[in-house]
């Protein structure tokens, strides 16, 4: 697994996640995650940006499947200000996914509530006591079989987006926890390649900073994720 950087300045550094990098930080080492994303960069990179991982701050997280933007600050005065716009909802957070289906309507919200899911401890569920989840949509593409949707998650729960889409009978590809079947009936062979991928296509593309903390950075789409929209005709974003 390799990461690439997207931006580094005197108080941020940005990392391209890439799937199957867990950033889980257990209690008994809490710079875990950060070790894990930094050292999964290129060394000539890490040198060069003098990226030390026990002197960064992970700001946020992403799902282990999930690829795209993470953010770290350089110091404690950055990581309280991106806690508190991230808690303010000041920061824009764009997703792009490849899910099956095609919803309707072509925009709109999810705000069903979302709790633990207490028959899988793996997973979420909806749950009408559980806590407020709201995600924006919009459908980008919609080709035979699957669709390309732009995602804008409100708030941050565990696994909101898969539990969001899978709950309105679109489940991402590759998703295998929330997803059922693999290829709902996609019968051509390079298709079907294309739309069976290790991880689940969910990727962060975008994350809009305040403009006093930090510019809008963007992470290029996985080349598995681009070849999956090339295999259904899809322009790429």
């Amino acid at each position: 697994m390799t990461a690439r950087l997207l931006f580094a300045d005197e108080r941020l550094v940005a990392i391209d996640k890439p799937a199957g990098l867990s950033l889980a930080t257990p209690a008994r080492w809490p710079g875990a995650a950060v070790r894990r994303l930094v050292e999964a960069l290129p060394e000539v990179v890490r040198r060069a940006e003098n990226l030390d991982p026990d002197a960064l701050l992970l700001a946020h997280r992403l799902d282990v499947g999930t690829t795209g933007v993470v953010v770290l600050a350089r110091d404690t005065a950055t990581h309280r200000a991106l806690a508190r716009a991230l808690g303010a909802r000041r920061v824009g957070k764009v997703y792009l996914t490849l899910c099956w289906g095609h919803p309707r309507p072509r925009e709109g919200r999810y705000d069903a509530p979302l709790g633990p899911d207490r028959d899988d401890r793996r997973r979420m569920r909806v749950d009408p006591a559980g806590r407020p989840s709201v995600t924006r949509y919009r459908v980008l593409a919609a080709p035979p079989h699957a669709s390309l949707v732009e995602l804008r998650p409100e708030t941050g729960r565990t696994h909101q987006i898969r539990v969001h889409l899978a709950q309105a009978g679109h489940p991402i590809v590759g998703d295998d926890l929330y997803g059922g079947p693999r290829h709902h009936g996609v019968r051509d062979a390079a298709r079907r390649a294309a739309l069976a991928p290790d991880h689940t296509f969910l990727h962060a593309w975008r994350l809009e900073l305040p403009e006093e903390i930090g510019p809008v950075i963007t992470a290029p789409l996985p080349a598995d994720f681009a070849a999956a929209l090339d295999a259904l005709g899809i322009a790429r974003p």
